[in-house]
């Protein structure tokens, strides 16, 4: 295990290689960023600058996103994917296998994506510690759930067919290449129907025990979001660890969202990893005891004030996981 971060390419459009630079300066090593452009449009020599840009900045490419994104179906760059559409589908997903192996020929050997219908569920944010503004979810404030998405009414039947349909397609290729494919769970778990959408099948831990014993390979597991899957508990103090060990001690956890949250299933908020309802020193225990080997990262970190609120939330969340780090004797920065 060691500390790291994701970016997306809008940020590193947005805040350039002074954050690079600062990211180095706090103690990071190992990133997930993508490349500019369009993800089918990734071709070697553009991966390979990208790499290049990194390496001058004395940062390590982990992991890339597929173009499958938390946003939605509205907003998707692999609709046919998750609307189980042929033959569109079929192109997208033989363009993820090109960006998988391209990869893997130099060097890159993770990716993760999202299966995702409903984007990413939200209701107005409330305050928190301090008045920082944390992101909130609360059932009982939901104004849309009769709303359609473009994908209609999708049963649970459905999800799992088209996400069988994908994962027979990739997860081949992923593990010929020896690239891990890290799937992002359903954030959050909604209500039944919500929007159309039957069951949000990866939604909880019962679902993702499903789903990463389909096409079953070493390669196929999860981005494994602490924060989302407390999302649907009832207790998330006290269920968290064990399903940490459960993943962790088959293989299963690629990457991890270092996250906290107040609440648990249908109404929580995100707060920082030192304020939430979760023990996180001890979760920490958890995914080194059961042999976890990926990035811990920071995730969804609330807005505080000041003049750079978001490199300056981050930095608080680098120390906190680099210290949990050191508190256990272990190496945060993959030496």
């Amino acid at each position: 295990m060691y500390v790291g971060t994701q970016l997306s390419g809008k940020d590193v459009q947005r805040l350039g290689d002074r954050y690079l630079r600062q990211l180095g300066q706090l103690g990071l090593k190992h990133v997930c960023i993508d490349p500019p452009g369009n993800p089918y449009e990734w071709t070697r020599d553009v991966i390979a600058r990208h790499i290049d840009r990194l390496d001058k900045h004395g940062l390590v490419l982990d992991m890339v996103q597929l173009p499958m994104p938390s946003s939605g179906i509205g907003t998707h760059q692999s609709p046919g994917v998750v609307l189980g559409n042929s033959p569109e589908r079929d192109r997208e997903i033989d363009g993820m296998c090109t960006i998988i192996q391209n990869l893997a020929a130099l060097g890159v050997h993770a990716t993760k994506y999202n299966f995702n219908l409903l984007g990413i569920p939200r209701t107005p944010s409330e305050r928190g510690r301090g008045g920082a503004i944390v992101s909130t979810f609360r059932h009982e404030q939901l104004t849309n759930s009769d709303e359609l998405t473009e994908a209609g009414k999708v049963s649970a039947e459905q999800f799992w067919e088209r996400i069988t349909y994908f994962l027979e397609r990739v997860v081949p290729v992923a593990e010929a290449a020896k690239v891990r494919l890290a799937c992002h769970p359903h954030d959050p778990l909604t209500p039944p129907g919500y929007r159309g959408v039957e069951q949000r099948v990866l939604g909880n831990a019962e679902g993702l025990k499903r789903f990463v014993q389909i096409a079953e390979s070493p390669y196929h597991g999860l981005n494994f979001c602490q924060g989302t899957i407390a999302e649907s508990m009832e207790n998330p103090r006290a269920e968290i660890d064990e399903v940490i060990r459960w993943f962790g001690s088959r293989g299963k956890i690629f990457n991890v969202h270092f996250r906290n949250i107040k609440g648990g299933r249908y109404s929580f908020t995100e707060v920082f990893p030192d304020d939430g309802d979760m023990n996180m020193a001890q979760s920490f225990k958890a995914y080194h005891e059961s042999g976890v080997d990926c990035m811990i990262m920071p995730d969804h970190m609330p807005e505080i004030d000041g003049e750079a609120p978001f490199e300056t939330a981050f930095a608080f969340a680098f120390g906190y996981i680099i210290a949990l780090f050191q508190a256990n004797g272990l190496d945060p920065y993959g030496h």
